[in-house]
């Protein structure tokens, strides 16, 4: 029997870290980022740093991946002598991604592949990455790693505290978070990813700094007993405010097994502008 040799493709929404792209047998296809006439692609030709110029110039779009930048994806994963291929997207109800992946995988019958729509958007389908990877480099079966994976699936959120919802709006991502938009309040929303993976307003809170404080409040009641969890803080242009936050949830949570921090992905970035504070939880028991 051939031993298994898994490779993990993930598209570039997913905020995977960087060191741990590079130190697992991670392949990501970046979504595409068009500016006026120009095409760029997410994490490869424009970075998070140079993103928000482009913003207030003219609202970019995004969209999935090439179909011929994928199958190429796939052909180096074949090249490489893996055999089995587990694909782990953002929510399939935000991005087309998902089953681009699925369909084309159909034309390489000499891979074995599966397909894990994590709901989840950013960091949150960031973590199932982390997992995988981590549960690969132990040696873990396929099938091991895909029920390692998806046992943690609804376990595992992200709260966005968006400073303004324009973007979002512009950008034709605002989901069930429509009802805040012209509220006189100056609410600022807590958002997240239903089980459907589309985005839906947790909370509406007045001020950002009592925005981030129920982001605590919510993570704690989610956490609750929970002995083994992750934590992770990705932003958009707020690294002031994301430093604060990585600080109070060391403070909050001195048992979490590891806080990850980063920036939030341009396409991303696109359709939550800038000011943007994730905090992602993941719990593993």
């Amino acid at each position: 029997m051939t031993k298994e040799k898994i490779a993990i493709l993930v598209d570039s929404g997913t905020d995977t870290p960087q060191e741990v792209v590079d130190n697992a047998p991670i392949f990501m296809v970046p979504l595409r980022i068009i500016f006026k006439d120009k095409e760029l692609l997410d994490r490869v030709e424009v970075s998070s740093d140079n993103i928000f110029p482009l913003l207030k110039e003219e609202l970019p779009k995004t969209s999935l991946p090439d179909g011929e930048m994928i199958t190429k994806v796939f052909d180096e994963i074949k090249a490489q002598g893996f055999t089995h291929v587990i694909f782990i997207t953002i929510s399939s109800g935000l991005s087309g991604t998902f089953n681009a992946l699925r369909v084309l995988a159909e034309d390489y019958h000499d891979l074995t592949f599966y397909g894990i729509d994590t709901k989840n958007i950013g960091i949150a389908a960031g973590f199932s990455v982390i997992l995988a990877a981590d549960l690969v480099q132990q040696g873990k079966s396929f099938e091991e790693v895909i029920a390692g994976v998806e046992a943690c699936l609804t376990k595992t959120k992200v709260f966005f505290n968006v400073d303004t919802l324009e973007y979002l709006q512009r950008g034709g991502r605002i989901g069930l978070v429509a009802s805040l938009l012209g509220s006189a309040l100056k609410l600022k929303p807590i958002i997240s990813c239903n089980e459907d993976g589309i985005y839906y307003t947790v909370a509406k809170i007045r001020g950002l700094n009592k925005s981030f404080d129920k982001t605590i409040q919510i993570i704690n009641d989610m956490i609750h007993e929970h002995k083994r969890f992750n934590l992770a803080v990705a932003h958009a242009d707020a690294m002031e405010n994301a430093i604060k936050m990585k600080k109070r949830l060391k403070e909050t949570f001195p048992k979490v097994e590891n806080i990850y921090f980063g920036p939030i992905s341009p396409a991303l970035s696109v359709h939550t502008g800038p000011n943007t504070l994730g905090v992602a939880v993941q719990i593993l028991d």
